[in-house]
């Protein structure tokens, strides 16, 4: 964005004055692209201000005046960041893109000069050396010990040249991962499969045929088309019987940011890994994942690679036996040629109805989206008293937004909720939650938050409702248990509350409620077919149970195939040299069900670790599967809708944000630590 635009933009900027909106959300409806690099400019300036006035006190350093008060520093800042970052993954534009691409050093360059500044460390470094003299509460106890740390781990100790050094990483940190996001999108985005021959959609469902015909119109195309997007993608995959064409759409989804044009992502990646490695360096580690870690409840390489290779020895032999059974059912169908990866889907579809009498596509009618929502309304209504209300009043970003006040049983207001379900050309790929505003106590008020979540459901039809397929309905569980993590949280301090945990804890909230997803008494609320009114069938819910564990191995193997090359990436104690196909190959030899596929590439789209959050932590999703199922065990035996326990959950989970270690939250819930022998029974391994 160009100084002109900074001098032209207008005043006032709704992101820098009070927000006049029932419950102070985001004037989404005032809000241009414009606004926020002049307001990102005012706050950064405004929180250094902040920490300048803690600096500049004469009083000696005491948690109130240095710690507490730094927690408070910024708050306009955070606010304003993550309306723009939320934006910027799920409402982008070229301009917000281009805005993002400047902001991100910016804000590099302000969390560097507070971590660098050294009056600052040394009056932090002096309430954390006298932490044992005041009677702290927990949650003020871990603010202390977390905010000494991060400022030791992120170098504050270290000398001039060393600091100048990491600033310079940063800056290009945030610079190559917002590239990457970019990069993916657009490669997404401008690849489709334009069909005018009716026979190239045999197999497919009639939803399916009319989603694509529409998609196509859209476009001003005559006949069908296919894109990247999963409700378009995934199904094409599961049914279409041209192969040729599942192959073509296979290598299309797998060649995104590899094919040497602008948005080619092998460079970004190289980029990326090495200065993480650098930065680890400097920082005293061998290694980034070993920077990382120090902060997880796992806390060591070793660990999480013991952990992957357990399961790797629990989950591969039964992978492969489905891939032998997968291959020979093939061969009985009269198919003589070795399977290959874009033929997996769709066999695996055809042995399961073979197997069960069951196709997934019967369930589309009982998985109504508005149906789907309502039913999980009523499932957190049963296990906590929560009620919604629909407020068409609060601003959205886009009109296809639903907004909800949330109550707990005692009528308190709890958060606004978000809901964004369908694909667009500015939205990511993927779910994902997110918040607007956090959650905390000050001046005497518990602020509450605003939560998001953003999906890429199937898009309703001229014929149909958007219907979700079971996959879909469990992604749906999943990111509303990061809303109640959001929803739930009764801490203090911002940067202690909700999801702000161990990257490996995070996914807890979010896992275990995927576990009702084959729950008959759940079920049975509102699975209801979209245009007979009838109750899903006992008989189909039983087939679900029954085929739950279908195929385990292949998608518990394609889950650590994920783990071992983000420790790859990120476990290197040398700088890469590789190409990124070649370190590609090595890092996932062990756990290829199928030769590699020429010209084809996963890291080139693992936005997880090279745009997200999750480098040295996609491990997390099975590391937080074994904390689910061991905890899913307690409603298990008390009841899917007991509010007993339901509520001991919140209080000692949902509640508590990052406010006491992870593992003494899950302790005070279950009783002891966490056991594996609950996920490996779920699994059908015991």
């Amino acid at each position: 964005m160009t100084s002109e635009t900074f001098e032209l933009s207008l005043d006032p900027n709704p992101l820098l004055v009070e927000f006049n909106t029932p419950y102070q959300t985001p004037p989404f409806h005032l809000i241009k692209s414009e606004h926020f690099l002049p307001a990102f400019i005012e706050t950064i300036k405004e929180a250094l201000d902040e920490i300048n006035a803690i600096t500049g006190q004469d009083k000696e350093s005491d948690f109130a005046n240095t710690m507490e008060s730094m927690s408070r520093c910024g708050s306009r800042l955070a606010r304003i960041s993550n309306i723009f970052f939320a934006l910027n993954s799920a409402e982008t534009n070229p301009q917000m893109q281009e805005i993002a691409r400047e902001v991100a050093p910016l804000l590099a360059d302000y969390h560097n000069d507070v971590l660098f500044n050294a009056s600052l460390f040394r009056r932090i470094s002096e309430v954390y050396n006298k932490r044992d003299t005041w009677a702290l509460t927990p949650e003020e106890a871990s603010l202390v010990d977390k905010t000494y740390k991060m400022f030791v781990r992120e170098g504050a100790n270290l000398g001039e040249s060393d600091q100048q050094r990491l600033r310079e990483i940063s800056r290009r940190l945030s610079e190559l991962s917002l590239r990457f996001e970019d990069n993916l999108l657009a490669e997404t985005n401008n690849w489709i499969l334009h069909l005018t021959d009716p026979d190239d959609l045999a197999g497919l469902p009639s939803s399916q045929k009319e989603a694509a015909a529409e998609e196509a119109h859209s476009r001003g195309l005559h006949g069908w088309v296919i894109t990247l997007k999963a409700p378009s993608y995934w199904p094409f995959m599961q049914y279409a019987e041209r192969r040729h064409l599942r192959e073509k759409l296979f290598k299309a989804a797998n060649q995104r940011a590899f094919r040497s044009n602008h948005y080619d992502n092998r460079e970004v990646i190289i980029q990326l890994a090495n200065l993480r490695l650098e930065r680890a360096r400097i920082l005293g580690y061998k290694s980034h994942a070993q920077y990382v870690l120090v902060e997880s409840m796992a806390m060591t390489v070793e660990k999480v690679e013991e952990f992957l290779h357990r399961l790797y020895h629990a989950f591969m032999p039964v992978a492969q036996k489905e891939l032998e059974h997968l291959q020979a059912f093939a061969a009985e169908a009269g198919e003589d040629f070795a399977l290959k990866p874009w033929d997996w889907h769709y066999f695996e579809e055809k042995l399961r109805k073979a197997s069960f009498d069951f196709d997934k596509e019967e369930l589309r009618p009982y998985f109504k989206l508005d149906n789907v929502v309502q039913g999980v309304f009523t499932l957190t209504g049963r296990l906590w008293g929560l009620k919604y209300i629909r407020n068409h009043t609060i601003p959205v970003y886009h009109d296809e937004n639903q907004v909800y006040e949330v109550y707990d049983r005692d009528n308190d207001f709890l958060a606004i909720l978000y809901l964004d379900f369908f694909p667009r050309e500015g939205k990511n790929q993927g779910a994902w939650m997110t918040v607007f505003r956090d959650q905390e106590r000050t001046g005497g008020k518990n602020i509450r938050p605003h939560v998001s979540l953003v999906c890429n459901f199937a898009r309703p039809t001229t014929t149909k409702p958007s219907l979700l397929t079971h996959e879909e309905f469990n992604t749906f569980l999943h990111e509303f248990g990061h809303a109640l993590h959001g929803v739930f949280s009764q801490v203090t301090y911002a940067n202690l509350s909700g999801t702000n945990v161990y990257r490996d804890f995070v996914e807890l909230p979010s896992q275990i409620m995927e576990n009702w997803a084959v729950e008959e008494e759940f079920l049975n609320l509102f699975a209801r077919n979209y245009q007979t009114g009838e109750v899903m069938p006992s008989g189909l819910i039983k087939k679900i149970v029954e085929a739950r564990n279908f195929h385990a191995g292949f998608a518990a193997v394609r889950q650590l195939g994920f783990g071992f090359l983000d420790m790859a990436w990120h476990s290197v104690t040398e700088p890469i040299e590789d190409s990124v196909v070649a370190f590609e190959q090595d890092a996932l030899k062990s756990v290829r069900l199928f030769p590699p596929v020429e010209n084809t590439l996963t890291s080139t789209t693992f936005a997880h670790i090279f745009a997200g959050g999750y480098a040295s932590g996609y491990y997390s999703y099975k590391w937080a599967e074994v904390l689910d199922a061991d905890a899913f065990e307690v409603f298990k035996s008390k009841g899917v809708f007991d509010s007993d326990t339901a509520e001991s959950f919140r209080e000692h989970i949902l509640s508590k944000g990052g406010t006491e270690h992870p593992m003494d939250l899950f302790k005070r819930f279950r009783g002891r630590e966490p056991a594996i022998e609950a996920l490996l029974e779920r699994e059908g391994l015991r």
